[in-house]
């Protein structure tokens, strides 16, 4: 049982894949479902059983590399953690699954894109269910290429194949550091596997390697390389860019990536490993500064955002930072509640997003949509409960594990935590100014697109709004039932499968005693950003873009996205580009590699050649000559027995005769000539 988990997925991507044309695209999309519902409810099963009961369950199925000290099986960890991210995973991809059948019935790939999403969901679980850290990583680099193929699905249009380039070159740069972190993980501990690993991180606090004349803990430095990996998978600040851009794969594809898959394997991987990240200070202060300051800056570019996918594409950017600083700060139990909380409620709105578009026409701008609420009702309803989830309204999901990461943060009373609060804070407010401008502008504005649009609206089959309806049951109430079971004090919910050291535990306990007032502020910013923006834009926004020239900038500087795109696309890459040409490929590929490499070697050979073909000149006593003389050389090299003074009266002979035949043959050819 515990395998067919992992193996349905894969089953389901073989047949599609191999008989899809056959079978057709109605008989593709049962199987593909029926595949993952059964899926979804083992790991229900998986939980109950791991979770509840407390079976946790180590399987090496085989050997993969032997070689010296270094071994590795193919082997799955079946503890709390995994179970958890299987019921995340699984129930996700089930609801994607179902609602990509109606939503995707007239696209004649249909086959192709459910072949896809199996097999996205397959290399998931290999990530999640590894046991060590190499078997991971195919499950790492798996979502990765999916993810390529998902975002190009539509591969006709020039920005789906550059959105799609994008994201697998900016996960490569992360999946580097990530490669330096397991090597090194090799190099100190001599294995990849988890249970080694952890038992002996706390035997190498105080061990050092030097660099460049400056020593460097050995766990710090591994897990900054492990974080670079997580940076780049899960969008963080520095390689986000891609995360966006990913909106222009299908909707259903934007709902697994952002909800439950891609996005979510670098703070889960983080998570994994918190009895490294436990006796690595430094890292974990860096990890708590980017969380925060990503957390900030996708939450103020989604504020002026027009795209529908995009704001919602932010949120999600802002809420995995959330994530990353709550495990900054040793939180590794909230962090991981509130991946679980979040995934539902970012899954309604993208594939609510997903029904309002599939309505009108494709259409996504924000500023073309309008007066949808009694057009599409059941679609108003889903998008405000996950807006109201997201932006952390009391006793929804979001609210039961988004407010208590920031407790737990100012519960720490250090610096870098106060920071992160406040940044937290802040961002709290411009998520639901952001949120309720969607909803605003979707919803509750004049209708603003086309006549033609609006009288072929319609509300989305029921295949679509099964998933959504169960999705908006979750947003509300999954939090407050699972809030006490995975972050509720003296829980050991999460037994040995997370390490949080005896004194930061203490902390996190003292959210609980936390001033009333600090407690309930992220909720008062989160009311008033949304008060805030239902007044900008139902009485103040022409008074604002007509009379202050300060809203003009601010609105250009978040709409370009802080101008990252600019800076990367015109000076970083430009840069590099020009440096590769005129340095990597003038100077080293077709210069000093070829002048030593293949063109130099055949025209040494044909100098050498032609600089030595005249030594056959067709005389006899040349050719006597070169055999004596060579005899000669032959037999002192090779004798032990010649004595130096012989030596002394030859070498004469040996230098002076070979030049005498040489001048000899050279004038008897040219006198020929």
């Amino acid at each position: 049982m515990h395998l067919t988990v992992i193996i349905l997925p894969l089953l389901s991507f073989v047949i599609n894949t191999l008989f899809g044309r056959s079978l057709g695209n109605s008989k593709i999309a049962i199987i593909s479902t029926f595949n993952m519902a059964v899926t979804f409810i083992i790991s229900v099963i998986l939980f109950y059983e791991t979770s509840i009961i407390g079976q946790v369950l180590n399987i090496d199925v085989s050997q993969w590399i032997r070689s010296e000290y270094l071994i590795v099986n193919w082997g799955f960890l079946f503890d709390q953690l995994t179970t958890t991210m299987l019921i995340i995973v699984n129930s996700i991809s089930f609801l994607v699954h179902l609602y990509s059948t109606e939503y995707m019935r007239n696209d004649p790939h249909l086959g192709r894109f459910m072949s896809y999403l199996s097999f996205f969901t397959f290399f998931m679980l290999i990530l999640v269910t590894a046991n060590n850290y190499l078997q991971m990583f195919v499950g790492w680099e798996g979502v990765g290429l999916c993810s390529y193929l998902l975002i190009n699905f539509f591969s006709a249009r020039i920005q789906a194949n550059k959105a799609a380039i994008k994201a697998m070159v900016l996960n490569r740069i992360g999946d580097f550091g990530l490669t330096i972190g397991m090597l090194m993980l090799l190099f100190v501990f001599k294995s990849l596997d988890y249970s080694i690993i952890f038992s002996l991180a706390p035997y190498y606090t105080e061990e050092y390697i030097i660099i460049m004349n400056k020593s460097f803990s050995v766990l710090d430095l591994t897990t900054f390389f492990l974080l670079i990996g997580a940076i780049g998978k899960s969008a963080q600040l520095g390689l986000h860019t891609w995360l966006p851009d990913a909106m222009e794969g299908p909707t259903p594809v934007s709902a697994l990536i952002h909800a439950a898959t891609m996005v979510t394997a670098g703070v889960f991987m983080i998570i994994r490993s918190s009895p490294l990240f436990e006796f690595a200070p430094t890292t974990l202060f860096t990890i708590s500064i980017v969380g925060c300051l990503t957390a900030f800056f996708a939450a103020s570019t989604g504020l002026l955002q027009n795209d529908l996918k995009r704001v919602i594409a932010y949120s999600t950017c802002s809420q995995l930072g959330y994530m990353v600083f709550a495990c900054g700060v040793s939180a590794y139990n909230v962090a991981i509640a509130h991946l679980f909380n979040h995934a539902f409620f970012k899954a309604l709105l993208f594939l609510t997003a997903g029904s309002i578009i599939h309505s009108l026409a494709d259409e996504q701008d924000l500023r073309k949509m309008g007066g949808l609420t009694q057009l599409l009702p059941l679609a108003y309803v889903m998008m405000l409960i996950g807006s109201l989830s997201l932006m952390g309204f009391p006793f929804l999901t979001g609210f039961y594990s988004k407010d208590f990461i920031l407790e737990v943060t100012l519960s720490k009373y250090t610096i870098n935590s106060a920071f992160c609060y406040w940044l937290g804070t802040l961002s709290a407010f411009f998520t639901a100014y952001y949120s309720f401008r969607l909803l605003y502008y979707t919803f509750l504005s004049k209708p603003n697109g086309y006549k033609s649009t609006y009288n072929n609206i319609h509300e989305s089959n029921i295949t679509m709004v099964l998933p959504l309806c169960a999705l908006g049951f979750l947003s509300i109430f999954v939090g407050f039932a699972f809030k006490d079971m995975m972050v509720g004090i003296g829980t050991n919910f999460w037994d040995s499968s997370i390490f949080i050291l005896p004194s930061i535990m203490n902390h996190i306990n003292d959210a609980e005693n936390i001033q009333l007032f600090l407690k309930w502020l992220p909720v008062i910013f989160s009311i008033l950003g949304a008060m805030l923006a239902l007044l900008v834009y139902n009485y103040l926004k022409n008074i604002l873009l007509s009379n202050l020239i300060m809203y003009k900038a601010l609105y250009s500087f978040f709409n370009k996205k802080w101008y990252f795109d600019k800076i990367y696309n015109e000076i970083i890459a430009q840069y590099i580009s020009m440096m590769g040409y005129h340095y990597t490929f003038k100077t080293l590929d077709r210069g000093i590699i070829e002048i030593i490499g293949p063109f130099g070697i055949a025209d040494t050979f044909i100098k050498i050649s032609k600089s030595t073909s005249f030594l056959q000149s067709g005389y006899l006593h040349h050719y006597i000559y070169t055999i004596f003389f060579g005899a000669i050389t032959l037999v002192i090299l090779t004798s032990n027995y010649i004595k130096l003074q012989f030596w002394t009266d030859l070498r004469i002979i040996i230098v002076i005769a070979p030049l005498i035949v040489y001048f000899n043959i050279r004038k008897n050819n040219y006198g020929n000539n």
